[in-house]
């Protein structure tokens, strides 16, 4: 017997048709003898309509209520999936967030995990049940409020119930096929890998692979929780995420971590660029333009300066950041522009963000090559370079992305004999 977590997204419980053939899956995981827990996010768009009608009654909504509501579209699901599986004649006891245990800090909106105590989901499997946890969502004890994780938020629930309770592995259903080596919905002919290094996947997640999110593979390499992604809509293999030091008998044989040259290409569009114009080319301005953006609760990703005109002293720093964050951060530059001496700022959220990844990059040449050769071709000019040791980013117009990622992913090698399968056109 082996303790599964799975987690079920939007998709996966859109509609009643769509929670029975989920409760069926969990049931027939049951009867194999496993003891299952499984972290249910809202139905289909339901987080979404929620945020428009708390937008709708106020222009900027007290975060303790807005977590309030979006904490009950979880608790719906919950309470739905519970019931289908006891119609099966199956126990099933749902759970919220703080009832199971999920202890975070006091930031509404992003709150991070900071303890999981799952006592009474441990007497419910003790006792034979299958236990329900409404995902994204948790509690803070100081001030006894709920709260909601932020995006992606169901994803890190499972991972931190798996690690919490020593689970066996902690399987994670959307509506694709697995973790493919790029956006099946931007490179149709993207293709399933059987295997991605922790690493990789963490590179591809933070570069904008939405099959998993960034903070749920990173909490799963932190407390070493086995992933295994998987589609809600077929019974097939999906792909494991493996750390090469951790071994599983959960794991297909011969499943041994490879090292590929490319392991997968990520796109991103939710990135604008900030170029700060005119700065004096003397030590501490950097500094100064980073401290202020810091202060405006942006998080940067790529950061370029210019070399400085001789005629001038001065010279051009960009960087990107999420969209949603450009406009407090300019606001921020705008009030210290005085301060540090810039003379100008412009915004541009029309870019887009491609990423090629590939453990093997540590010990192969030429893949920066092949890339700049593969957009050199296509005729997308590159406005940004960014690097690791097994990633490359580029930063191009938003309009080229797909084109390139297309092309780039064909350069690699990387292209499936068939197109890939969206079951239900989402990718989550």
């Amino acid at each position: 017997m082996a303790l599964i977590v799975q987690k079920y997204g939007g998709s996966s419980v859109a509609d009643a048709e769509s929670i029975k053939r989920v409760a069926k899956r969990i049931v027939d995981t049951r009867r194999a003898g496993h003891e299952v827990v499984v972290a249910v996010s809202a139905m289909g768009d339901t987080t979404d309509e929620l945020l428009d009608l708390a937008g709708q009654v106020a222009p900027i909504p007290a975060p303790r209520e807005l977590d309030m509501l979006l904490s009950s579209g979880e608790r719906i699901s919950m309470a739905l999936l519970a019931m289908a599986i006891h119609s099966m004649g199956f126990e099933a006891r749902s759970f919220t967030g703080s009832q199971a245990g999920m202890i975070t800090d006091a930031t509404h909106g992003a709150a991070r995990i900071v303890d999981v105590t799952p006592v009474r989901l441990r007497e419910a499997l003790d006792e034979g049940a299958i236990v329900i946890v409404a995902g994204f969502q948790g509690f803070n004890r100081d001030t006894r409020d709920i709260t909601t994780l932020g995006r992606g938020g169901s994803d890190t629930t499972a991972v931190a119930l798996a690690a919490a309770l020593n689970a066996d592995v902690c399987e994670i259903y959307s509506d694709v096929d697995g973790i493919f080596t790029a956006d099946p919905r931007v490179v149709p002919l993207a293709r399933k890998l059987d295997r991605v290094g922790s690493e990789e996947m963490l590179e591809l997640a933070a570069n904008g692979a939405k099959v998993l999110y960034i903070r749920a593979v990173e909490y799963a390499r932190r407390h070493g929780v086995l992933i295994h992604a998987r589609s809600t809509f077929s019974s097939g293999e999906g792909t494991w995420v493996l750390d090469a030091s951790k071994k599983s008998p959960l794991v297909p044989e011969g499943a041994t971590m490879e090292e590929p040259i490319v392991a997968g290409v990520a796109t991103d569009l939710s990135q604008a660029k900030i170029t700060v114009i005119g700065v004096p080319d003397v030590p501490g301005k950097a500094a100064d333009i980073f401290k202020i953006v810091a202060k405006s609760g942006a998080n940067v990703d790529m950061i370029v300066q210019n070399v400085s005109a001789a005629a001038t002293g001065r010279t051009d720093i960009s960087f990107t950041l999420p969209k949603a964050d450009a406009t407090a951060a300019l606001k921020a530059l705008a009030g210290e522009q005085g301060e540090v001496g810039f003379a100008s700022l412009v915004h541009d959220d029309q870019i887009g963000k491609l990423s090629v990844v590939g453990a093997g990059m540590r010990t192969h040449s030429g893949v920066s090559a092949t890339l700049f050769e593969a957009l050199s071709m296509a005729g997308v000019n590159i406005e940004m370079i960014s690097t690791s040791e097994i990633r490359i980013s580029v930063v191009v117009r938003g309009v080229d992305l797909a084109e390139a990622a297309r092309l780039v992913h064909t350069a690699y090698g990387l292209d499936g004999d068939a197109e890939a399968t969206v079951h239900a056109g989402t990718g989550r």
